[in-house]
């Protein structure tokens, strides 16, 4: 089996098993309370930075979803524009530092006949961290799991994708999960995005006002609302990510989402440019 390297490993997170494993037993300690206790979920929002600033909750989230045991997690992520094709692995595996994640064959080839995908390889790729850094948590808490990663862009094809993902699960009898990973509002200088300057005042807008304004819409699961408001408010790098797997909850039968957690870069390393981070189960 032909085997996707771990490129963020060892940087944007621990590149060992003992350092892996370590980091996400501290995070499990860290833990806040699953909403609904050990009640079954279908997916969820993770973020997606470096595991010091973001990893907290994305672990929190995916360790939430454990209860429902599913066969294959479906990975929506990428940093892309409206106009961007969308990406899709169907063969192979993706190595991380607990273990390789095997792709779910089928589930992956149906949807690359049925949409337009770039179709990577194991060795012919571009970079992503926006679902490599999700998966040693998966890993961790779904061992026999496998994975489809997607990559879709902020535009209507990608909710129907989402939607597409949970039928044709059904046929094929698979239990899954609907995973989006996204950041939130990149403020400062760094990113070239400072409506309200710097400063105090420029942080609780971000926090209070404009990430709240994408949140609300992932929580009430207005797919088409997310795409929208994260193309007119820059604050969600991967909107049609989100919506994707928004889509597919609610084609699971989800109405709304819960807010487990929130926090921004800020919080680990207060800077005048800074991202902030939701986690949200379905």
């Amino acid at each position: 089996m032909s085997v996707r390297r771990a490129d963020f490993a060892g940087s944007w997170y621990p590149g060992n098993r003992s350092e892996c494993r370590r980091m996400i037993e501290s995070f499990m300690k860290e833990a806040r309370p699953c909403p609904n206790g050990g009640r079954k979920h279908t997916g969820g929002i993770v973020p997606h930075a470096g595991w010091v600033f973001s990893g907290q909750t994305a672990c929190n989230v995916i360790q939430c979803l454990q209860a429902s045991r599913p066969q294959t997690v479906v990975l929506f992520g990428r940093h892309l524009h409206p106009g961007s094709p969308n990406f899709i692995m169907t063969q192979g595996a993706w190595e991380t530092p607990l273990g390789n994640l095997s792709i779910d064959e089928d589930l992956a080839g149906s949807l690359a006949v049925e949409f337009p995908f770039e179709v990577e390889t194991a060795t012919r790729y571009g970079q992503d961290n926006t679902i490599e850094l999700q998966l040693p948590f998966i890993r961790h808490f779904f061992p026999e799991a496998d994975i489809v990663p997607i990559g879709v862009p902020p535009a209507a094809e990608s909710i129907r994708i989402g939607e597409r993902v949970v039928e044709l699960a059904d046929s094929l009898k698979r239990d899954i999960l609907a995973i989006g990973s996204t950041d939130l509002t990149h403020y400062g200088m760094n990113y070239g995005f400072t409506p309200k300057g710097v400063g105090e005042k420029a942080l609780e807008w971000v926090r209070s006002e404009n990430d709240r304004r994408v949140i609300d819409r992932m929580i009430a699961m207005d797919a088409e609302g997310v795409i929208e408001e994260g193309l007119r408010s820059q604050n969600a790098c991967c909107a049609g990510a989100a919506a994707a797997a928004i889509a597919a909850s609610r084609a699971m039968g989800v109405k709304a989402g819960q807010e487990l957690a929130y926090a921004t870069s800020y919080d680990v390393r207060p800077d005048t440019s800074f991202v902030g981070y939701v986690g949200i189960v379905f």
